[in-house]
């Protein structure tokens, strides 16, 4: 049986951290089977306590025979530090090596020996000491790979060398942006839900306004039918993108096509696109279903009618073959109409032959991704012609079921969740259900999926924001079988995400945004700030009761907001209505609720004070006036502004309720206004403007 601390030492060898203080202050401590069938997880060869003392002997010896780490980070124009673990024999020998860069050059790598240190500790008999090497010569930017040789003895690993700060525009310029839920945005022309054409559209009211940019939520591929999951936030891949939001009516082939215009043009099918349009909830289930059939049709025609398209999708396909194994993943679920999970053995293995889908099915996905491109370049195009970016949003996981874990099964933790540890708003903490990565299998395919999934993003976006950043440091794992507040941190090497997301951020020219909102070590934040990306502050997090400092100063290097899409609107802040459903949901009793209304009513009555002794505010306290108020305000100070679109008529209705699902309509409400509405609304106009100007003037 293992000593207590052995567990610990074995742990602490894994990189896990058991003991933690959550967002109540309170010191928690993951139980032993919990670190277990983490340790299990990340390759450990236990399975009881009894197991324990032989796999800390091994993960020692291990750890000391790697000579070199699989990964090493080069920070351009600082010099390249190197540690080696050699046994003894090897500690004066002369190393030589190279460097062969991503292009196919090599380039010769001249080594500094730097102090030997002692001897480690003798493992199974063998002792090990340390060496550190000194690389001075320039390497160009890039992923490389750095061999090195001692006599006989060969070492090998993946050189990411990189910009230390991110990609960022221009300094001292002040700017803002409009963010909305792409599916939300529903006007006269789309077929129930917002599409690319419509963001395309708000790109163009944001630019006259003197915007920057327009924010939305992931657009990648979900699962619509069966199985069915909406989230924007438990995506099928990140690799590819949703065709539910796309316009088919600027499709080519569309208006050259009699079938389809006689299928759009039956009573049948008006009949149900208005309903469609009527509903207040996007019905996703419906629109997609309207969507494909006439998507089925204009392939039809692609195939019998337009030889140059067809060329054209032929092209794309033949450049990204990974789409084909996605859409023969996608025909394969249509087929068996439910997860991988269940289907026969080599096909869960990431076998598929051509007779386990229809080819058919198959060529329809290969289809609309290719559409999704096309209209997602289109709409990036647009957004640039009108001097705003794409604010685009990099999901933090995968749906477990979806095509990424089926093909990457070994970089998913498949037996644990993510989650988050108790605090304020979750206080038996959160379990999010998506399966998380395995950091030592990230590492040894040197982060090719994680470059492939921002490189998706980045082709489009001018912005990127990483949901959760805090996971490029450390991620919460709750194992299968325990509860979220039994689960436990697992760390990770952040220097190696944040070379690939410097490195291709400067590749793409596209800034970085880092979702750093809830109970964040300071570390990271200070990562951030080193790396030049930018952190997040809500301004209703930020509200007191005391009119004297009502609300929090605006850290540098932000993307303020009143609010995200997981808090109330400014309305439902300003009346109150989210204590109501926090109470109706069980997450308050009554007398929390009587207490946080108590406080609501003293912030609110700070805030009017505040914003008047500024001379931002007359003698009018209606909620629009306080509203201007306070945007003006952040518009005067934040580095860059994003206002949420539905914020600007009052919406009292959250886009989404975190840890609900069935008790609220997640991911599916309508903006209350149609697009052509918002276009004509002098008082949303008006906002914009007065934003737009404040911005130009301090720039």
């Amino acid at each position: 049986m293992a000593a207590p601390d052995q567990l610990q030492k074995l742990a602490r060898l894994y990189n896990l951290q058991t003991a933690y203080l959550d967002g109540l202050g309170q010191l928690r401590q993951a139980p032993p089977e919990s670190i277990l069938s983490v340790l299990k997880s990340l390759g450990a060869p236990v399975n009881s306590l009894h197991d324990v003392p032989g796999a800390l002997r091994e993960r020692r010896q291990a750890l000391l025979q790697r000579g070199i780490e699989p990964v090493t980070v080069a920070w351009q124009d600082q010099p390249l530090r190197i540690k080696l673990r050699l046994p003894p024999r090897f500690a004066q020998t002369s190393v030589s090596g190279e460097i062969l860069l991503e292009n196919g050059e090599r380039l010769a790598a001249q080594c500094d020996d730097g102090p030997v240190k002692p001897v480690f500790r003798e493992v199974e008999g063998a002792g090990y000491v340390a060496r550190s090497l000194l690389l001075r010569a320039p390497i160009p930017t890039g992923y490389h790979r750095l061999h090195l040789r001692l006599d006989h003895l060969e070492l090998e690993s993946d050189l990411f060398a990189a910009p230390y700060q991110a990609y960022a525009p221009e300094p001292n310029v002040k700017r803002w942006g409009v963010f909305a839920p792409l599916y939300a945005l529903n006007s006269a022309r789309s077929w129930g839900a917002g599409d690319f054409s419509d963001l395309a559209e708000l790109a163009h009211l944001v630019g006259r306004m003197k915007g920057d940019a327009i924010a939305t939520l992931p657009m990648l591929a979900g699962f619509l039918d069966e199985p069915f999951n909406p989230s924007p936030y438990a995506p099928v891949s990140r690799l590819f993108w949703n065709e539910f939001y796309l316009d088919v009516t600027r499709i080519p082939e569309f208006t050259e096509c009699p079938a389809v215009q006689a299928l759009v043009g039956s009573a049948e099918f008006r009949r149900e696109l208005d309903a469609v349009r009527a509903q207040s909830l996007v019905d996703y289930r419906k629109v997609m279903a309207l969507k494909r059939q006439v998507l089925e049709e204009l392939l039809n025609s692609l195939l019998l009618n337009f030889p140059e398209r067809r060329q054209r999708m032929e092209n794309f396909i033949a450049e990204r073959p990974s789409v084909r194994d996605y859409a023969a993943f996608r025909a394969k679920v249509e087929r068996e109409r439910r997860t991988w999970h269940h289907w026969s053995e080599a096909s869960r293995s990431g076998v598929l032959k051509s007779g386990d889908y229809d080819e058919r099915v198959k060529l329809y996905h290969l289809y609309v991704q290719w559409l999704c491109d096309d209209q997602a370049r289109w709409l990036r195009d647009e957004a640039e012609k009108n001097r705003t970016a794409l604010y685009l949003d990099f999901p933090l996981g995968v749906n477990r079921d979806g095509y990424d874990v089926w093909r990457e099964r070994d970089l998913f933790a498949l037996n644990a969740s993510g989650g988050a540890p108790p605090d304020g708003l979750f206080v038996k903490g959160q379990n999010w259900g998506f399966p998380p990565f395995h950091p030592g299998a990230l590492r040894r395919q040197a982060y090719r999926y994680y470059r492939e999934c921002l490189r998706h993003h980045m082709a489009y976006a001018g912005m990127l924001r990483i949901d959760h950043v805090m996971g490029l440091h450390r991620a919460f794992w709750v194992p299968d079988g325990f509860d979220a507040a039994e689960g436990l941190f697992v760390h990770k090497r952040a220097k190696e995400y944040y070379a690939v997301l410097s490195l291709e951020s400067h590749r793409h020219q596209v800034q970085i945004v880092g979702e750093n909102l809830g109970t964040v070590p300071a570390y990271v934040n200070q990562a951030l700030e080193r790396h030049r990306i930018l952190g997040m502050h809500v301004g209703q997090f930020g509200v007191s009761a005391d009119p004297s400092k009502a609300l929090d100063v605006v850290p540098a290097n932000t993307v303020a907001s009143l609010n995200t899409h997981d808090t109330a609107t400014f309305m439902s802040f300003w009346t109150g209505a989210d204590i109501d459903d926090r109470l109706a949901l069980g997450l308050l009793n009554d007398e929390q609720a009587r207490q946080e209304r108590q406080y609501r009513s003293a912030q609110r009555d700070a805030l009017t004070a505040f914003l008047r002794s500024t001379g931002r505010l007359g003698e009018d306290g209606a909620a629009a006036a306080v509203l201007k108020g306070w945007l003006s305000l952040l518009a005067e100070s934040a580095e860059f502004l994003l206002v949420n679109l539905e914020d600007l008529w009052l919406e009292t209705a959250p886009q989404n309720v975190p840890g609900t699902w069935h008790e609220r309509p997640n991911w599916q409400r309508k903006a209350c206004p149609s697009f052509e509405q918002i276009r004509a609304m002098p008082g949303l106009l008006d906002a914009l403007n007065t934003i737009g100007d404040i911005r130009a003037r301090i720039s």
